[in-house]
């Protein structure tokens, strides 16, 4: 199923970013040692239920959250949602980490761990189980989520899949 991709605007957002990991990372070279620091971003805009993650290098931290943002801003994606929750139950998958997101009555909250809370807020589902299952590397997390994400169906494309009214589901 391959479909076209639009790239969505990332200045037509109210974008409001999270870091969700920052790691120090040193390379050792003839000199002696390098140091250079990796962050995590997610960024998103609850209201519309769009949603992206980056990464970027850099020498000192907030230049490497700076990349980060411009590189999540890049790669945003419209989510599917009910009025706080999501649609049906998901599990996305990437490398080892797998996550699985279930949908929760209102008043729940985000039930949720580090990397996929981020992810979560960001888009703006409100009420939400899941459960991290397999590796703890935030990267990895991160990007099953939002497997997970790309997965959800709502209502009106389900019964264009089946070829039936939303009525007759």
């Amino acid at each position: 199923m391959a479909t076209i991709k639009k790239k969505l605007d990332a200045g037509q957002y109210n974008l409001k970013d999270q870091v969700v990991a920052i790691n120090r990372v040193t390379k050792v070279v003839k000199g002696g040692k390098n140091m250079s620091f990796a962050a995590l971003v997610v960024v998103g805009d609850p209201a519309a239920g769009v949603v992206g993650y980056g990464s970027g290098k850099a020498k000192e931290v907030p230049q490497a959250i700076r990349k980060g943002i411009e590189s999540a801003k890049k790669n945003l994606v419209r989510i599917n949602l009910t009025e706080t929750s999501i649609p049906h139950q998901v599990l996305g998958r990437f490398g080892s980490g797998q996550v699985l997101l279930k949908p929760a009555p209102e008043g729940t909250g985000v039930i949720a761990g580090g990397a996929v809370r981020a992810v979560m807020t960001s888009a703006g589902v409100q009420n939400v189980l899941t459960k991290s299952l397999g590796t703890a590397n935030p990267h990895n997390v991160i990007k099953a989520t939002f497997d997970a994400l790309v997965q959800l169906r709502d209502k009106e494309e389900v019964a264009a899949l089946r070829g039936k009214q939303v009525q007759e589901l």
